[in-house]
């Protein structure tokens, strides 16, 4: 077998013997080590040998007949903002170098290590989680796998995360989600990722960008993988998933307002199809108007949640080692600097109106279905050099995932393009604590598009 695989085919394939998990995890090593490869770009901290040492008593478990979970000896990466006990969290930067190691794994790299994954490493990211592109400075920006030679984006913040599956040096990955992290890197790269409900999951032992809207989930190649890592992560049974719901009658929203406007031509069409799809598979189909969408841009117009709550971690770092941010990421915490204490509680105020009145628009719907982000991914290149462009492609690729965080809602993006072209994501979205509903959706839907 090879390790690019659904983590259910992993967990036939040890089962029978047909590998081993020290086989996967040898094969994700030499992928990482591979000079032609995206190793160098994706990981920003490794260590082989525990790596190998958690390989081998997977295998012993196993042999003994008690296989901790479905994902007992499969590799898995972390981002790069989880404590790994003894080593130091970088966040993606170099203003971390300094700071003591971690005392202790994350909560999450526990619960993963306990259900009998293998650690393969840290992931490469947008420097402290500030950006939905994934350049990164410090560490290069690994390369999207559709159209390499050009070099493409990876997409953010997430973005080795996506790559350490695409390319083989993990069987899944974890990563966060404030803006659409989990959700633009798998919508660019052709995987699937899953935001949660943001408390269902641990947040200790994670650098925070935000503690209001951060959310800890998986990247995979299928929403029956993210199910099951995300049974893991919220201390659920990873044997206890959801069913898919019947396709025929599965009450689909397309919010009008903001979401649909500045797609290119295959975002367009690859979203045309699929609701194209979808209906003759027996969705009930409708659009809606929900024009509180159009509200937030409004509602963030004196500055954001983001921006108040990254400064108010940021504040002596950036003072001590601010030099040696990424100055695009370093600009922008520094909007939080002139929010008033006043303005941030009248702005978590304005969101908890916002959510009512959205959540009593869409409680009638088994979900809403958005194009996860409007372009398909742009090249690297540009975006280095041009702060206009930059800004721009940034806003763009997280502006239709950052509602959902907004709502405080959950979230699947699925691929939903055509063989061969431009991968293009399908958000699956639905009010908080509405995650199980939202994958079990989410399930119909990737059976009518894996049968297109």
């Amino acid at each position: 077998m090879t390790i690019e695989q659904t983590l259910t085919k992993a967990a036939a394939a040890l089962a029978s013997g047909e590998t081993t998990a020290k086989t996967l995890t040898q094969i994700a090593i030499e992928r990482m080590d591979d000079p032609a490869g995206e190793g160098a770009r994706t990981f920003i901290r490794r260590n082989d040998a525990r790596a190998l040492r958690l390989a081998e008593a997977s295998d012993a478990i196993r042999a003994a007949g008690h296989p901790r979970s479905p994902i007992e000896g499969m590799p898995i990466s972390v981002k790069d903002l989880f404590d790994l006990k003894g080593e130091t969290t970088l966040a993606g930067s170099v203003a971390l170098k300094s700071a003591a190691p971690a005392i202790a794994d994350a909560p999450i790299v526990s619960r993963l290590i306990a259900a009998g994954a293998v650690i393969t490493g840290t992931t490469n990211m947008s420097e402290f989680a500030f950006s939905g592109l994934g350049l990164n400075p410090h560490y290069d920006t690994p390369r999207n796998p559709f159209d390499r030679q050009n070099g493409r984006i990876p997409g953010g913040s997430s973005s080795g995360a996506a790559i350490s599956v695409t390319d083989g040096m993990a069987m899944a990955a974890i990563g966060t989600d404030t803006g659409g992290s989990i959700r633009i890197p798998p919508a660019l790269c052709g995987l699937t990722g899953f935001k949660p409900t943001a408390p269902r999951v641990s947040r200790d032992g994670a650098v925070p960008l935000s503690t209001t809207l951060d959310s800890i989930g998986p990247i995979a190649r299928s929403v029956t993988c993210c199910g099951i890592l995300d049974a893991i992560l919220s201390g659920g049974n990873p044997h206890d998933l959801p069913d898919a719901l019947p396709i025929r009658g599965l009450r689909l929203a397309i919010p009008q307002a903001v979401v649909l406007s500045d797609m290119d031509a295959d975002v367009a069409a690859a979203f045309e199809a699929t609701v194209s799809r979808l209906s003759a598979a027996g969705a009930v189909i409708t659009d809606l108007a929900l024009d509180e969408f159009a509200e937030v841009a409004g509602i963030y117009a004196r500055g954001t949640i983001v921006a108040a709550e990254a400064y108010h971690w940021h504040q002596s770092l950036i003072e001590s080692a601010g030099d040696s941010y990424d100055q695009r990421v370093r600009m922008r915490i520094l909007t939080g600097k002139e929010q008033s204490a006043t303005g941030y509680m009248r702005l978590i105020a304005a969101r908890a109106d916002w959510i009512r009145r959205v959540n009593g628009k869409i409680a009638g719907f088994d979900a809403l279905i958005i194009p996860t982000v409007p372009l398909v991914a742009p090249e690297i290149a540009p975006l280095v050099a041009d702060d206009a462009q930059f800004f721009a492609a940034n806003g763009l690729m997280l502006r239709n995932p950052s509602l959902i965080n907004f709502l405080d809602g959950c979230a699947l993006s699925i691929p939903c393009h055509a063989p061969g072209t431009a991968p293009v994501g399908l958000m699956v979205a639905g009010s908080a604590f509405a995650d199980r509903h939202i994958l079990s959706a989410g399930l119909a839907i990737e059976q009518v598009l894996v049968q297109a």
